[in-house]
């Protein structure tokens, strides 16, 4: 896992090297690898050398989805799609969730299935679940942070009691869930059946990432635009933000 953490570092030099929002994402995803490995270390899981080696496969996932499209080879539609609105100018929290609708809604599945190949599936729910419960604590964490870089994103509550908040957790926790509805629908198929519903599980987060960056509510879509014009713009000043203590 040190390997995993240590890529992500590179994405995101590279990316605050090149003020590209493609760090954002890889900011999140790094903090909550970290925890992670700390939970493995204090041996918090139920099988923590499984969930070591689960959560490497997990994370590979995006470090092949990220080279892949850095060296134009074909990617998910869901990844693609994340990857070429890097920079457009949607708010911080867009740019964040891109990477989470994709790399939870997807991947997941994807590496449950796979890890638990010619396994038992429910030998890895209790930890998987017990994942969920260090997200959650990550979301208030995050909330804080953002606002660090986001000044006016309490202005999302106006639509709804802590709506910003809820739609980190969604993205984060609940998206978890059904990915682990994704995952023993996979493990059920078997990996030489699973290439159909692995490409409409594509399209249906590829149409997720379509609705994050243009929401079909005017008032939210108004509200993010109005939002993303107080942010700070430069890459490397918002991710020394967010890792400030």
């Amino acid at each position: 896992m040190p390997e995993v953490l240590e890529q992500l570092d590179s994405i995101i030099d590279d990316a605050i090297a090149n003020n590209d929002r493609i760090g954002y994402f890889a900011y999140l995803y790094r903090r909550v690898t970290a925890q992670i490995l700390k939970e493995v270390q204090l041996k918090n899981f139920e099988n923590n050398e499984r969930m070591e080696k689960f959560d490497v496969a997990f994370a590979n996932y995006y470090l092949d989805a990220y080279n892949g499209y850095i060296n134009n080879i074909p990617i998910s539609k869901s990844w693609a799609f994340a990857f070429q609105n890097r920079n457009e100018p949607l708010t911080i929290l867009q740019h964040i969730m891109l990477g989470i609708n994709t790399h939870i809604n997807l991947d997941l599945g994807l590496a449950v299935s796979s890890e638990m190949h010619g396994k038992d599936i429910l030998e890895i729910e209790n930890d998987f679940t017990k994942v969920n419960s260090i997200l959650a604590s990550i979301v208030n964490e995050m909330q804080d942070r953002l606002s660090r870089v986001s000044s006016m994103l309490f202005l999302l509550d106006l639509a709804g009691k802590n709506t910003d908040e809820k739609i980190i957790n969604f993205s984060m926790q609940k998206a978890r869930e059904l990915s682990w509805h994704n995952g023993n629908l996979l493990w059920g198929l078997g990996s030489e059946h699973q290439n159909g519903a692995i490409d409409q599980m594509d399209l249906v987060v590829l149409s997720l990432g379509q609705f994050i960056k243009a929401p079909k509510s005017k008032i939210i879509d108004y509200m993010l635009s109005f939002i993303a014009r107080f942010e700070e713009k430069n890459v490397g000043v918002v991710i020394s933000k967010l890792r400030r203590e």
